[in-house]
């Protein structure tokens, strides 16, 4: 996966000086569901016949395999996430490990045409729209939030669209990433904020975590991650698509990330986003608090009062 600095004008000053700090331990190792680079991966494409979730496998019906077996059904070992969304006739690609007399499917991805067709006009909208805002790709407060169409953990084709009305909280993520103030605390005060909403009584939230490793977060990982922490995703949606459309995403809302010793080196951004779809609010650090968040969502006339 190819990881550059986004160029966002102006901005980059201003995040540069906090980003060394930022930086200093978060990171993933490239590569696919397989942690080992020995293992032989082989790209699949197939139909899903049947799953059973509690072995953990899925039967297959799948096309050639040029080189290693002709088309046939078969069992696959498939991840608890993979297991959640994948339903009997659902198209996918993928790819077959092969380990002694196990074969597994990972890095699977829903082949749906119409979706497809889908996340590829939004992406290309908005590679449109980021060349052409150029330097000033960066998207201030008071603009609205950039169009786009991504899938999120079960699958779906998510767009800013379908939640319409509803106040979102937005930040960047990826499942991998091993130091605890960076990914994993901003997902544990998102959750946070979920819940402290809730008590709330607002009912209009919706918590959106973008991955910014496409590469390896399919939405059967980011199902996992989800199902892992005990997150609640009724209104917690966790996201990943097309590298392109991530990368112009970072460069509209403000994320850098590049590559390091094989690892993935960002900042953080966590914005609100009100229910005409406006950034009302960000903030670029780790050390976010989720009660500034609330006293600037719309809250409903009997939620009790928010502290500072």
């Amino acid at each position: 996966m190819i990881w550059r600095v986004l160029c966002m004008g102006f901005r980059i000053l201003l995040l540069w000086g906090v980003f060394a700090g930022l930086m200093s331990g978060c990171g993933s190792r490239a590569g696919g569901d397989s942690e080992d680079p020995s293992v032989t991966g082989y790209p699949i494409v197939g139909q899903v016949v049947s799953v059973d979730p509690v072995a953990g496998t899925a039967l297959i019906d799948h096309e050639e395999i040029p080189g290693y077996m002709p088309a046939m059904v078969m069992e696959f070992v498939v991840s608890s996430g993979d297991a959640r969304l994948l339903k009997e006739g659902m198209r996918l690609r993928g790819r077959m490990i092969a380990t002694g007399e196990e074969y597994r499917l990972e890095g699977i991805w829903p082949l749906d045409p119409q979706g497809e067709a889908m996340v590829e006009r939004a992406g290309a909208a908005l590679r449109q729209d980021t060349v052409i805002r150029g330097r000033s790709a960066y998207r201030e407060i008071g603009e609205d939030l950039p169009d786009f169409a991504l899938y999120d953990q079960e699958g779906r084709v998510v767009q800013p669209e379908r939640f319409k009305g509803r106040q979102i909280v937005l930040n960047f993520i990826f499942t991998r990433c091993p130091d605890p103030k960076m990914c994993p605390a901003s997902t544990a005060k998102m959750m946070q904020l979920q819940r402290e909403a809730r008590e709330l009584g607002i009912e209009d939230l919706q918590l959106l975590s973008i991955t910014l490793d496409p590469e390896f977060d399919t939405p059967g990982i980011l199902n996992t991650y989800a199902s892992s922490r005990g997150i609640d995703t009724s209104n917690f949606s966790f996201l990943t698509g097309p590298e392109r459309a991530i990368l112009d995403l970072m460069s509209q809302l403000g994320v850098l990330a590049f590559p390091e010793d094989g690892l993935i080196r960002h900042t953080l951004a966590t914005i609100l986003i009100d229910g005409t779809g406006r950034i009302i609010y960000r903030t670029d650090t780790s050390g976010w608090d989720p009660n500034e968040f609330l006293k600037r969502m719309r809250l409903p006339k009997t939620a009790p009062g928010v502290t500072s």
